[in-house]
């Protein structure tokens, strides 16, 4: 995709943008020259997982530009006032928000214990509320202010609730947000919107539900960020209350070729489908 520096200067304010798709949108962000504030937990190596704060910092800054690495458990309200404070006194302000940062646990309602149903729900819903809450004073005071959530449309199928409804419940949590604040700031020049895979993208979550070997049948976090680059250049006054699917939305700029983002071109049509979409989308590629 043609980079043409829209976000230059612009605030960008990412959760769990240490590693996969919250890193890969701070990159193509940091590439027009943007302010990144990586609101993540991993400050020192994790044993299994690859990167941290510092290291996404150093990347965003080769790619061109200005990193604010900000310790952030997005359930914690101190953390996050804390890491807002710190984006407005470095950078003057905060212009987008990207809610990425989420907990998933594929249970049934017997096999789910309640700390894994409230971490899901702390994280995904009330972390999403919580970290927009605090952004919404400076995104109000912004020129080009946008919220994008990486949440699923609200399909209201019993397909998506019947395997794992406390993780459904947690992601269409962040998904309700978007609906609602959406409407709450239409007048206000704030976009509010979601973005969600069509087919599975490949990170550490999908390397620890379904091995390695899941590569072979995803695609690479760089499509979500290339749409979410896509969204968070239009005018907020005329693009909110969407639930966006990557490839829609590269489709809308004129990229349909979409080989080179599977982590196995051979595999490109054998690629798996992600949770939580529409009919149309539900059968193998």
């Amino acid at each position: 995709m043609r980079v043409n520096k829209k976000l230059h200067g612009k605030t960008v304010f990412i959760t769990g943008a240490s590693r996969g798709i919250g890193k890969a949108i701070a990159l193509k962000a940091a590439r027009d020259g943007a302010n990144i504030v990586i609101a993540a937990k991993t400050a020192d190596p994790h044993p299994t997982l690859p990167g941290t704060i510092y290291s996404a910092a150093r990347e965003i800054e080769n790619e061109g530009g200005k990193a604010l690495a900000c310790i952030v458990d997005v359930r914690d309200e101190q953390q996050v006032r804390k890491a807002v404070k710190e984006a407005v006194e470095k950078f003057g302000g905060i212009d987008i928000l990207v809610n990425n940062a989420s907990a998933i646990s594929l249970t049934s309602t017997l096999d789910t214990d309640m700390k894994r149903f409230d971490l899901m729900h702390n994280i995904n819903t009330r972390g999403t509320f919580l970290v927009t809450k605090e952004c919404l004073p400076h995104l109000l005071k912004s020129k080009h202010g946008h919220i994008l959530n990486i949440s699923p449309p609200l399909i209201m199928s019993p397909h998506w609730f019947s395997h794992h409804v406390a993780y459904t419940m947690a992601k269409y949590g962040m998904s309700m947000c978007v609906l609602g604040m959406a409407e709450e700031f239409r007048d206000k020049s704030i976009a509010v919107n979601a973005l969600w895979p069509r087919t599975a993208i490949y990170t550490s979550a999908i390397e620890m539900l379904q091995g390695v070997g899941a590569a072979q049948y995803s695609r690479s976090p760089e499509i979500m960020a290339d749409a979410a680059y896509a969204i968070l250049i239009r005018d907020p006054n005329t693009c909110t209350g969407n639930f966006f699917i990557d490839e829609e939305v590269l489709s809308e700029e004129g990229i349909n070729e979409l080989t080179r983002y599977s982590c196995f071109p051979e595999n490109a049509d054998k690629l798996m489908s992600d949770f939580f979409l529409p009919d149309k989308y539900i059968s193998k590629l």
